[in-house]
């Protein structure tokens, strides 16, 4: 079974996930948001293509490490995913990643029009690589 990662935003659902082993992440796409059943119809059937057990969300905590609006708001989100998928759905602090995801574009020399179309699948990646790291060090 592998593990999805999901970087919640406004406008998109970052999409990524992990290889058989759990030991890569990959960005696999980015979701649309148009409306909850439209996008949890498509999460469901990325979750039945890649054979997913376990859902990591982004959680963005404020610097400081408390959870703010935005925070909130992905928690909520977190709990739909896991009523409405009927998986296990973990939190992740992705303090930073799209940040991280930019920098990484940015020196590939990616142009901003693909930079767009990418950085939140790549986000995803890095929140589920951040996840998986932690669990494979224990």
């Amino acid at each position: 079974m592998r593990t999805m990662g999901l970087d919640y935003g406004d406008k998109t659902i970052g999409v990524a996930v992990s290889d058989e082993l759990g030991w890569t992440a990959q960005g696999v796409e980015t979701v649309r948001r148009t409306t909850a059943e439209r996008d949890f119809a498509r999460l469901k059937e990325l979750v039945a293509e890649f054979n997913v057990g376990e859902i990591v969300v982004g959680l963005p905590k404020n610097m400081n490490g408390t959870i703010g609006p935005r925070g909130e708001i992905c928690i909520a989100f977190a709990r739909e995913v896991e009523a409405i998928l009927g998986l296990p759905v973990r939190l992740w602090d992705e303090r930073l990643t799209t940040a991280a995801a930019q920098r990484t574009l940015l020196e590939a020399d990616v142009s901003r029009k693909k930079r767009k179309a990418v950085i939140d699948k790549m986000a995803a990646a890095l929140i589920l690589q951040g996840y998986m790291d932690s669990k494979n060090a224990r």
